[in-house]
């Protein structure tokens, strides 16, 4: 039987060394990610109508629509669908299903139970989109999400965009305001995606080029590729982001995005950040995270943090860029973001935890994640969202189902590969041994180093393929919720799937939640391997601070795995299951569960 030893601490990689990087209380946050459109309908006189989503893929307001039943089979097509003879994934793009900010206000009590302590929201400014990322602006939420649409649109069309002098605040940005003050009231803390690397086709900007073109004041916002070569949204061509013409990207120079949108973007994030102008921002925002942020300059972010931080010095910003630590190391060097979603964290998890072929060892998975710690400035890891999936992911409970996909890290390939239109991904829920991975892996994630980030959802069970899958509606107990009967193919399941939130797991994360922020060590505290048992599949760490310590114990095996207490602790406590052991020289010693573990408290 193993008996565990523990090192006497001394200062290094694995200690806690910077506490001062970012905002202090991003080190101590739980964070939740809701894409607003399918998170909850709180308001049905608000929903869009048809003319709603011109400008957005597939560009078709002639085919019958309506707002989609929240609780129907996601891919069975529903008969004002059919009508238009088109398939699956062209009418899941034209799908609207009502959500919006009332949602978000309605539920904030659902969040609070679970432990949520800071909200990152997809887009919520204007735009035709259910994803929000084609943005019509960047200083109005959309009018769908609030409680007056068309007199929103009203209030917007009587100003001059440009001119920040002009604007106003429509029933929808007052709402968001309402909801950044509940959000606040609760304690917790709320960011918002901010897309500055393009808008999309509906934009001001991008509509009077199309209308007056080279003579237009915004012709220099955008990269013209050619005036005299039309293409299918305006009279000339232009670059959009990766391709997509719906994404018009903003022209940069040396400098990052060019004078003109950069302008913009200043003024739409101080009106986000300190609404009232009077240089308190505790009425704004708490932060940003940056979408596709590797897409625009080094000198942009630098100026931008430097407006950011002159407005509120306690702001977290957070960056998307998914590639190898290299690579994000000069973003993260205190003069641009405080953190990544921290995609590298899921990559080695994935390789751990879920994979067959191609697993890694304990010790290489121990090694990996040290990579990681180690990677950044001392501080960084404490503040990274670590996250297990996201709205451009499969979500975890399906990753877990299709475990020989291939490698997640391996991001162009795995992000086709892992789509609902590859008849070679199961849709299916997890077994009780697939779930106990799940269980494993958020176990891991609530007492790691970092801020554990949720996809909503998650937490209830929710299942689903890649983009546009992973964006069903939220699974919620007072909603009727179809059996999963309809396969992508559009042929019938053998055995439907019955859906509803899954309370079970809600309580779990729930409690692991509630464990961690009781703890102190497991938010700012220090790490130390203890344990790398390949053989087993065991492995252990210690978090500690100078008055709180404790020992996690994960076995990654099938099989239940006996140990003793570490050297030196005449008892311990189980905090999971609340069991009491003895040391080694008592009169118990401890197992680990399969796919399981212990979080151990030292007692006198």
């Amino acid at each position: 039987m193993l008996t565990l030893s523990l090192p006497a601490l001394h200062a290094g990689a694995n200690a806690f060394e910077a506490a001062d990087w970012g905002p202090e209380w991003a080190r101590k946050a739980v964070w939740y990610q809701i894409f607003p459109e399918r998170f909850r309908n709180g308001d049905l006189t608000n929903d869009p109508a048809l003319m709603d989503i011109r400008g957005a893929y597939p560009h078709d307001i002639t085919s019958p629509w309506q707002i989609h039943p929240w609780g129907s089979d996601w891919y069975e097509l529903q008969p004002y669908e059919k009508a238009n003879g088109k398939s699956i994934w062209y009418n899941l793009q034209r799908r609207r299903y009502g959500g919006d900010l009332a949602g978000i206000l309605e539920k904030l009590d659902y969040l609070e139970n679970l432990g949520v302590t800071a909200l990152y929201l997809n887009p919520v400014f204007m735009a035709p989109s259910s994803h929000k990322y084609d943005g019509a602006t960047y200083h109005h939420v959309d009018p769908n999400f609030g409680p007056d649409p068309a007199g929103d649109r009203s209030l917007i069309a009587s100003e001059k965009p440009v001119d920040p002098s002009t604007w106003v605040w429509t029933s929808a940005d007052r709402l968001l305001l309402q909801l950044i003050r509940e959000v606040h009231r609760r304690g917790m803390y709320i960011i918002l995606d901010g897309v500055f690397n393009h808008m999309g086709i509906n934009s001001w900007a991008f509509q009077d080029l199309v209308l007056k073109g080279e003579k237009s004041e915004f012709n220099e916002w955008f990269t013209i590729t050619s005036w005299a070569k039309t293409s299918r949204h305006a009279p000339f061509s232009y670059q959009g982001w990766f391709g997509v013409q719906e994404l018009p990207e903003l022209r940069e120079d040396e400098q990052g995005i060019v004078s003109g949108p950069r302008d913009y973007i200043f003024a739409a994030t101080q009106r986000w950040m300190d609404p009232d102008q009077d240089g308190d921002p505790r009425d704004g925002i708490d932060g940003w995270r940056l979408d596709v942020a590797f897409c625009v300059a080094h000198p942009f972010w630098k100026a931008w943090r430097q407006k950011v931080m002159s407005i509120n010095p306690q702001a977290y910003l957070t960056a998307e860029v998914i590639d190898k630590p290299e690579v994000i190391l000069p973003y993260l060097q205190g003069d641009e973001f405080d953190a990544v979603m921290n995609y590298n964290f899921a990559f080695s998890c994935h390789d751990f935890f879920i994979r067959d072929q191609g697993r890694i060892t304990v010790t290489e998975f121990d090694q990996q994640l040290a990579g990681l710690r180690s990677a950044f400035p001392a501080g960084v890891a404490w503040i990274m969202q670590n996250l297990f999936d996201s709205h451009d992911s499969m979500r975890l409970s399906s990753l877990i189902v299709n475990k020989e996909l291939g490698s997640f890290r391996d991001w162009g390939p795995f992000f086709e590969k892992s789509k609902g239109s590859n008849a070679a991904v199961s849709m299916r829920k997890p077994n009780a041994q697939e779930k106990q991975i799940l269980r494993l892996m958020t176990l891991l994630q609530m007492t790691y180093v970092g801020a554990p980030m949720i996809y909503y959802g998650d937490e209830v069970g929710m299942t689903g393929a890649n983009d546009p899958c992973c964006r069903k509606p939220m699974l919620w107990d007072d909603i009727h919720h179809e059996d999963e009967a309809m396969s992508p193919q559009g042929t019938p399941f053998l055995e439907p799937m019955p859906i509803a939130p899954d309370m079970d797991l809600y309580q779990h994360y729930a409690a692991l939640i509630k464990l961690r922020k009781e703890h102190p060590c497991l938010w700012t505290g220090g790490f130390r391997t203890i344990l790398a048992d390949d053989r087993r599949g065991l492995y252990g760490f210690e978090r500690y601070t100078d008055r709180d310590k404790l020992v996690i114990l994960l076995n990654n095996s099938a099989i239940s795995q006996p140990l003793s207490l570490p050297e030196g602790w005449s008892h311990a406590v189980d905090l999971l299951s609340g069991e009491r052991f003895a040391g080694a020289k008592g009169d118990s010693s401890l197992r680990l569960p399969p796919l399981w573990g212990r979080v151990l408290q030292p007692l006198p």
